[in-house]
């Protein structure tokens, strides 16, 4: 496969996945801003922070805004990972591999790409966000639905799967991070009422609050919803379960190459070094230390695979 070909397939997964979990991690803020007292604009520097849009929503706006940081998280064009610069780059990315994705799959991207059009062409009121932020998952999801059950198993689905996978394990270590940034005016509010609210926010916002009820009933605490999030394989956005998926789409890429990629070891770096911890040793260490340190792997992960795989050639 042409380098730019497989680069085209794991930018359009990205970018979808991207979109998809922008939208739950609005609806995170959204929750937990419902928690807190005093100036609700405030909180949305959280969002915008664990985001990583922060920086350059400051460079053209003077102060944020609860509805600045909306409009800019959900169709600013000058932002490129706004949910409809997302949906946008998806499509346009699809197009670059039209031959290699099944038609069912280019009629998904297609219609999620009208969605976006129709439902953020203009400003979107708070009193429409919940339903706009549901249809946009629901269509990101469909596409995903396709190509789970159009595409051949071959090296393009692999390329496909890793760009989800990889983007999947940032947003939910960024969704967790949310809960660091907000509780940092208030840390005597750990252990509050209000703490275990915004705990169960972050469980809503990556759709697990079911999968942790079944587990854990309604006895789970901090410790426990951390642990699910991170550690729990059977839990398809945890972090183990990503990184577990993407070692094993890396294994089937490598096994269709000429010699082992670096990409391959550090993905098994981060399985055994990182997410074979207990909970309590995460907390010890430092949770937004224990992510802000997932992240930099995963993105020096991405780095690796676009140098395997030579995507710019």
């Amino acid at each position: 496969m042409l380098g730019k070909t497989a680069n085209g397939l794991f930018w359009m997964s990205r970018y979808l996945e991207r979109a998809e979990n922008t939208a739950r991690l609005i609806e995170t803020g959204q929750r937990i801003g419902l928690t807190r007292l005093g100036n609700s604009d405030e909180e949305w520097v959280s969002v915008l922070q664990s985001a990583g849009a922060l920086t350059g929503f400051q460079a053209s706006h003077n102060t944020v805004t609860k509805d600045a940081a909306l409009n800019w998280l959900l169709r600013d064009r000058d932002n490129s990972s706004s949910i409809q610069s997302c949906i946008s780059a998806a499509r346009q990315n699809a197009r670059l591999v039209r031959t290699a994705i099944t038609g069912e799959v280019w009629e998904a991207i297609n219609a999620t790409y009208m969605m976006s059009k129709d439902t953020l062409g203009r400003k979107v009121i708070e009193r429409d966000l919940p339903a706009v932020l549901r249809t946009i998952r629901q269509n990101t999801a469909l596409v995903r639905g396709m190509v789970n059950g159009t595409m051949l198993r071959n090296d393009i689905y692999d390329f496909l799967r890793i760009g989800t996978f990889l983007e999947r394990a940032d947003n939910t270590a960024r969704i967790l991070d949310v809960k660091y940034y907000v509780l940092l005016p208030s840390v005597s509010a750990v252990g509050s009422s209000i703490d275990n609210v915004q705990w169960e926010s972050i469980l809503r916002s990556v759709s697990a609050r079911g999968g942790f009820r079944m587990e854990y009933g309604a006895e789970g605490g901090p410790q426990e919803i951390a642990h699910f999030l991170i550690f729990d394989k059977r839990m398809p956005r945890s972090l183990a379960f990503c990184v577990s998926k993407l070692k094993d789409n890396l294994r089937y890429l490598n096994a269709r190459v000429s010699k082992p990629c670096d990409s391959q070891k550090l993905v098994a770096h981060i399985e055994t070094n990182y997410l074979s911890h207990d909970i309590a040793e995460v907390f010890d260490y430092g949770l937004h230390e224990f992510i802000q340190k997932t992240l930099s792997l995963l993105a020096d992960l991405a780095r690796q695979i676009e140098q395997d795989f030579r995507f710019y050639e």
